[in-house]
């Protein structure tokens, strides 16, 4: 029997490693698309910068989300509106960087 590699989430948390730089023709070319090339299904990367107790909050609430069974798509916005909630992180500068890309189930 074979076991799959296969990567079904990658996560990214830094602008410069994310959007990569600027190649002719091809557009930006990062992390991110190393992730979906390497053949993970989806890619949260951060379009900024963000504190590494503001993304370990927003991530064990996302995970929290995707262990109960909601989409990725679902699990990120959750997250993120519960960081929305919370008076220490409420800022969008905390949450809104985090984007999926690819396979949103």
């Amino acid at each position: 029997m074979r076991e799959s590699q296969e990567a079904k989430l990658g996560r990214r948390e830094s602008k410069e490693e994310s959007l990569g730089s600027e190649v002719g023709g091809e557009g930006l070319i990062g992390l991110a698309r190393a992730f979906h090339y390497a053949g993970a299904r989806t890619v949260v990367a951060s379009m900024w910068s963000i504190s590494d107790r503001s993304t370990a909050e927003l991530m064990r609430s996302f995970y929290g989300f995707l262990v109960a069974g909601r989409p990725k798509d679902e699990a990120l916005r959750l997250a993120q509106v519960e960081m929305l909630r919370h008076p220490e992180w409420r800022h969008p500068f905390y949450w809104a960087a985090f984007q999926a890309a690819g396979d949103w189930r």
